[in-house]
């Protein structure tokens, strides 16, 4: 079966969460991360290792059929290719920051101001929607440092938890953009390999579902059992059996990850006991 080409970077956070998500699809590397080039046993693809800045690029010109890269790379390469999925990690923002003694009076503050960053294009097109007029300087690395040695009044850059921009007095005023890690593809991907795509999505989006979820069992008192039900419908509904206990039922059910502790209290309030949650490994819908 012919390999679906997939660039991701070759080191750093985004390439460690792009192969624990391989790894929860079941899709193994037959060599380590040395080499700039890999190939899986069990699943027809074939990786290449490359600079995150360069995998747009590649995936546009051909030499890769999608990539593993975070939106911001994307928004600003700017190439003709599409956000195929969205991933929902190596989540950033990309902001405006100033040092932390000047009184910022809103984005107008950066007129006539010159602003570092890594990011030129992205800051280009933000500044002229907000009829921004700034002298833009472009560098590469550390850009956080460049108010502090004079080379501009303030900074456009990723921002994660804030620390490094409070490490060096700047204080964040504007988001311009929220980033997370995407795949990106081209078009024209024959049908061979347009097939091991979706394959590819499937085991992806069980894994990430499954992320998002928790298996909840719990005993219910049977008075109860119709107002618990109702709070934990599941994918279709609830599983519900007797207890040898007459008058309780043993409920099992799939909760959300971000509604957990709200309905665990609530179910508490409705008399549920013996409450267990197990991570849900694969969920296919």
């Amino acid at each position: 079966m012919e390999k679906l080409k997939i660039a991701i970077q070759k080191s750093g956070r985004l390439s460690e969460k792009s192969m624990k998500l391989f790894e929860e699809c079941g899709i193994s590397m037959n060599n380590g991360k040395r080499k700039l080039v890999a190939t899986s046993p069990d699943f027809p693809v074939e990786w290449l290792f490359l600079r995150d800045d360069d995998i747009p690029q590649y995936v546009y010109d051909g030499v890769a059929d999608i990539g593993i890269v975070g939106e911001n790379e994307v928004a600003e390469k700017d190439y003709n290719i599409n956000i195929v999925e969205k991933l929902g990690f190596a989540r950033c923002r990309m902001s405006l920051a100033v040092p932390k003694e000047y009184e910022y009076s809103g984005i107008d503050w950066f007129d006539g101001k010159k602003v570092a960053t890594s990011y030129p294009r992205i800051l280009e097109n933000y500044f002229s929607e907000k009829g921004v007029r700034a002298e833009i300087h472009q560098i590469s690395g550390s850009v956080e440092i460049s108010p502090a040695i004079g080379l501009a009044d303030g900074i456009f850059d990723i921002v994660s938890s804030g620390s490094t921009l409070i490490s060096n007095g700047l204080k964040e005023v504007e988001t311009v953009m929220n980033s997370e890690a995407v795949i990106i593809g081209r078009e024209g991907l024959n049908e061979a390999k347009q097939a091991v795509l979706e394959k590819l999505l499937f085991r992806i989006n069980a894994a990430q579902k499954s992320r998002k979820n928790k298996y909840v069992v719990l005993n219910a008192p049977n008075n109860r059992l119709d107002e618990i039900i109702e709070m934990i419908p599941g994918m279709k509904s609830p599983t519900v059996m007797s207890l040898a206990d007459e008058g309780w039922s043993s409920v099992h059910s799939v909760l959300k990850e971000d509604e957990f502790w709200e309905v665990i209290d609530a179910l508490k309030s409705k008399g549920a006991q013996g409450i267990l949650v197990i991570p849900v490994e694969k969920m296919i819908v």
